[in-house]
């Protein structure tokens, strides 16, 4: 992924075939020649650990997801030409592979953190999926030679949408995502200073001078 214009197909062309060893003909005759030693089997190469952590692999497989969305958009379209709009069309297509129960307020489930009974309300992506998608995006553009006043996914209509997805899931769900405020601890009073008594090595003292 080195440009804006092409994005990472090496994963859809690491075929290898594996040639079959070739054996000796039934009708080949070894009396003549004493048997030659046979090869060491061939050892297994270590495996190479993968350096990408877990949310670069991610990020990365996300990455190729947008590039073929916009290739089989209808035009095609290129990522210089992207907008907040076609983001927000990628996530609504996203919406039929969810698996987070959505319900409807004709539903007499609405707002039922755990529903009793199935019903036929439609699934869809979580809001916390796509926010967290969002922000992979975002830093996926950046790194391949994006501009951040240009970034598409932090369009101001992105932030509304997913506003809007994770207001409407917590009624729909009975869900709460308000984050509550930090109590700040209050500072304990500190104890006054008592006056302390006079010492009789003070008066001790005083009598000594008389």
């Amino acid at each position: 992924m080195n440009s804006l214009q092409e994005f990472d197909s090496s994963s859809n062309n690491n075929n290898f075939s594996v040639l079959p060893l070739s054996s000796p003909s039934a009708g080949s005759s070894s009396t003549s020649s004493p048997p030659q030693p046979q090869p060491p089997p061939p050892q297994p190469l270590p495996s190479t650990p993968n350096t990408l952590s877990r949310y670069e692999n991610q990020k990365r497989r996300d990455w190729n997801t947008f590039g073929q969305y916009l290739r089989n958009h209808r035009p095609p379209l290129s990522l210089s030409r992207c907008s907040g709009a076609h983001v927000l069309e990628f996530l609504r297509y996203l919406d039929q592979f969810g698996k987070t129960k959505v319900h409807t307020q004709l539903c007499p489930f609405f707002g039922h953190p755990n529903p009793p009974a199935p019903c036929p309300c439609p699934l869809r992506q979580a809001w916390g999926s796509l926010d967290a998608l969002i922000g992979r995006l975002r830093a996926a553009f950046e790194e391949n030679g994006g501009k951040p006043e240009a970034n598409p996914f932090g369009a101001r209509a992105v932030r509304l949408y997913l506003r809007e997805v994770r207001d409407s899931q917590a009624k729909a769900r009975g869900i709460s995502y308000e984050k509550k405020k930090r109590k700040r601890p209050q500072p304990q009073p500190q104890p006054q200073s008592q006056p302390q008594p006079p010492s009789s090595t003070t008066g001790s003292n005083n009598n000594m001078n008389l």
